[in-house]
């Protein structure tokens, strides 16, 4: 089906907006789980100038793009059109004719690409010996606290403050990796919580260079939270650093649920 110029699909689901150029992209990616009730697809031409503007200010430059449910503002979109969504197997991504359509409506909210959209980061990291065989572990959890994955890094040769901050990364890029878009971060690491925060300055440039890569990272959720907790209360992390202090530097292992 040849695409209608300047047409944009808006698609909602829990609190995150999606906006595509095309049915076609947003069907690559949510696939078969926006398939329910839950999902809502909508559709405008001629997307407003003020809303590139505004993706553009939040750091949202390219032809697809998503946004929290708090950053979107009334009538960014303009005019939309709700949109029934079908699966891309059952009649390629067709819309029905807008005579079958619900009026015309502004939409307001935002839009999640996966069913669970929020986890828990407990993270933390051992060295034998500070300087000494160094390792990172992380574990993942949904909101009721039951374990999804649990990550190990081996870190080389090194002390415990760079392990720590190798174990957040690790968690980091593996809540990305599954589609996360909230996280909670939780660590027994004073240092790594407050200079993450930007509450304690990086006067080490190694330290400095890891703590950049860390805000990197938690930049790129809608929304990032990190807590620091007492060293009974980070066991389970606390385990796998101790286990991947047996891996060699860059190797990586996952107990996922």
């Amino acid at each position: 089906m040849e695409e209608e110029k300047d047409a944009f699909y808006v698609v909602r689901k829990g609190d995150v907006v999606g906006i595509y150029k095309s049915l076609s992209d947003f069907q690559d990616q949510l696939g078969s789980s926006v398939c329910d009730s839950s999902a809502s697809v909508y559709k405008g031409y001629c997307l407003p100038k003020k809303a590139e503007e505004y993706f553009a200010s939040h750091g949202l430059k390219n032809s697809t793009y998503s946004i929290g449910a708090l950053n979107v503002i009334d009538g960014l979109f303009g005019e939309l059109v709700a949109c029934p969504y079908q699966h891309p197997d059952s009649s390629r991504g067709k819309v029905p004719d807008s005579d079958n359509n619900p009026p015309t409506k502004r939409l307001q909210g935002v839009i999640d690409f996966s069913s669970n959209c929020s986890c828990i980061l407990e993270f933390d990291g051992a060295s034998k010996g500070n300087p000494g065989l160094a390792g990172a572990g992380a574990v993942l959890r949904a909101e009721d606290g039951s374990q999804i994955c649990r990550l190990r890094e081996g870190v080389g040769v090194d002390t415990n403050n760079v392990a720590e901050y190798r174990a957040l990364i690790l968690g980091l890029r593996h809540a990305l990796k599954k589609g996360y878009r909230h996280v909670c971060a939780q660590g027994d690491s004073l240092l790594v919580c407050k200079q993450v925060q930007g509450l304690w300055k990086t006067k080490n440039q190694n330290m400095a260079i890891l703590c950049k890569e860390a805000r990197e990272l938690k930049d790129k959720f809608l929304s990032f939270q990190i807590n620091h907790v007492l060293r009974e209360f980070n066991s389970e992390a606390d385990t796998q650093a101790n286990l991947a202090t047996n891996l060699r530097a860059g190797q990586v292992e996952e107990d996922c649920m």
